[in-house]
């Protein structure tokens, strides 16, 4: 029986290791910044060509988020994208989401686990490449590595890292890693050229006024750097 588990347990690591490969501009919903609701966002940004979503409201009661949730999960599905919800484990469970996403307050990685089981997705956040090897060492299928610039998008911020965990990671992480917090224009190519290929940029992508054309502008310069 305990054998069969691992067995069971590999063949969905590798299953959710697939559905990963690849994802580039990770796409989060926020409505605290966006004139648009996240179901308008996410609907502009996968047209966009985003393959992951994540529907991140953090004021929110419940009966709204899983209305709103749900209605991104329909679309993703429709679209073959990959829908993660952050934080809320309860959210991700009612709509059937590919995921959670959980941060270092969030419920430990184990008792996630138990509750979400082996076919879903889960990612960790991290603050250092010592928190992100950690995730990984956890059982993470990945990890979000930041604030790599200042960002106001999170009222409880980090001092932010810079680069150099980037440079880090790429050389001794074996999951992904997706590099968040303050990217934008001005700094998205020296974020690229220190070794990131996921990237997520929220205020950068959700402020602007046709999301489609800034999701599709950021994908050709991340996919630039992985020819």
């Amino acid at each position: 029986m305990e054998q069969e588990k691992r067995q069971d347990s590999k063949v969905n690591l590798e299953m959710r290791t697939r559905k990963l490969a690849d994802f580039g501009l990770y796409f989060i919903t926020d409505s605290s910044l966006s004139r648009k609701s996240p179901f308008e966002d996410a609907v502009a940004a996968i047209k966009g060509g985003v393959k992951i979503a994540q529907y991140r409201e953090k004021y929110k009661p419940a009966k709204q988020m899983v209305e709103e949730a749900q209605q991104i999960r329909d679309v993703c599905k429709k679209n073959n994208v990959l829908f993660i919800v952050n934080d809320r484990i309860d959210i991700a469970i009612a709509v059937d989401a590919d995921g959670v996403h959980l941060g270092q307050d969030d419920v430990p990685y184990e008792e996630a686990r138990k509750i979400v089981g082996y076919e879903k997705i889960i990612g960790l956040s991290a603050n250092s490449v010592e928190m992100a090897l950690k995730n990984q060492e956890l059982g993470a299928d990945y990890t979000s590595i930041g604030p790599i610039y200042p960002t106001k998008t999170k009222k409880d911020s980090k001092a932010p890292i810079g680069l150099e965990p980037i440079k880090q990671l790429k050389a001794q992480l074996k999951i992904p890693f997706v590099a968040i917090g303050g990217i934008k224009d001005s700094n998205i190519e020296e974020v690229l050229k220190a070794g990131a290929r996921n990237i997520a940029m929220i205020s950068a992508v959700i402020t602007k006024e046709n999301v489609e054309s800034t999701v599709r502008g950021y994908i050709t310069k991340v996919n630039s750097y992985k020819q």
